[in-house]
């Protein structure tokens, strides 16, 4: 993966950065702006070159990033981010041109976020067990933690292991709506992160009528969804509950009592719509623990 990441960056970079994340493997983002050095994050560190990034620069990274046809990516810099081949993600920053209140499209691109993909493979195996009932059935879901944690990373293991299953339950039909392509991470319309063997995705569609497209066309056991909270979206989950299928969820907070309090969990955790809530935290020295409710909410893991 990271070796895609070296055919976007200018030819006078490659030599530098591909040493970097040779002997850095917990290279998190390369940070790319104009009139500045580039900036790669690591966990615990950044790391500055001495070279400074010039407009040429700039300029030939974007016509990497676009295989030469800037134009063919208008929309996905509308958006703000492109997936690029190998999973990464990258962001974009510059002069918005709006028109009626809409982002009309991004020129004058002066600062790139490249966040590195990476996949934690095992990382739910501590808590999957916990996600069935004892005839094997899926529990409703929802993965909570403060921005930053990893509740993405831990959403795409569960699909992942949710959808190849193991020696005691089979593989369950999964579908992703990847709203905002980060647990997949779709390039051309493929996942280039391991979702499972039994997974559709829905790629860049919105979250509440996404869900609505897989109810109808994909027949699912599990839709998987990430940052739920919104009116809309939990509508579109009280319709999924209806129908029988199971939801994996995420939503940002870190206490039970903060999630009941957000506009679109109210209803939800009110009424019990979920059988699981696993909060993903970390302690003072970087180490993540978790914490399992049940419907009712009370602690039992």
């Amino acid at each position: 993966m990271k070796q895609k990441i070296l055919h976007i960056m200018p030819l006078s970079l490659r030599a530098s950065i591909g040493l970097i994340l040779q002997n850095q493997p917990d290279a998190e983002e390369i940070r790319i702006r104009i009139g500045q050095p580039p900036e790669l994050r690591c966990r615990d560190k950044s790391i500055w070159l001495s070279q400074t990034i010039t407009q040429s620069d700039m300029e030939e990274m974007l016509t990497f990033i676009s295989r030469y046809s800037i134009y063919a990516y208008e929309e996905e810099i509308r958006q703000g981010f492109l997936t690029i081949e190998g999973g990464s993600r990258i962001g974009f920053a510059g002069q918005v041109r709006r028109e009626r209140g809409q982002v009309l499209c991004m020129t004058n691109i002066r600062f790139l976020n490249i966040r590195i993909a990476s996949q934690q493979k095992g990382c739910a195996q501590e808590i999957l067990p916990r996600l069935f009932d004892e005839g094997g059935g899926f529990l409703n879901t929802l993965l909570v933690s403060k921005p930053g944690i990893g509740k993405t990373t831990l959403l795409r293991d569960c699909v992942r292991m949710i959808s190849n299953g193991d020696g005691r339950r089979r593989g369950k039909k999964v579908c992703v709506i990847d709203e905002r392509s980060e647990i997949a991470a779709c390039y051309l319309g493929v996942p280039q992160n391991d979702v499972g063997v039994c997974t559709d995705v829905l790629d860049g569609c919105p979250k509440a009528e996404g869900m609505r497209m897989a109810l109808r066309g994909m027949s699912p056991e599990v839709i998987a969804v990430d940052e739920l909270g919104g009116k809309q979206e939990a509508k579109a989950v009280g319709q999924i509950l209806l129908s029988g299928c199971g939801v994996l969820g995420t939503v940002h907070g870190d206490t039970m009592e903060q999630l009941a309090k957000l506009a679109g969990m109210k209803r939800m955790c009110r009424e019990g719509w979920f059988q699981r809530y696993v909060f993903l935290k970390r302690r003072e020295n970087g180490e993540r623990f978790f914490q399992i409710y049940d419907g009712e909410q009370n602690r039992i893991w």
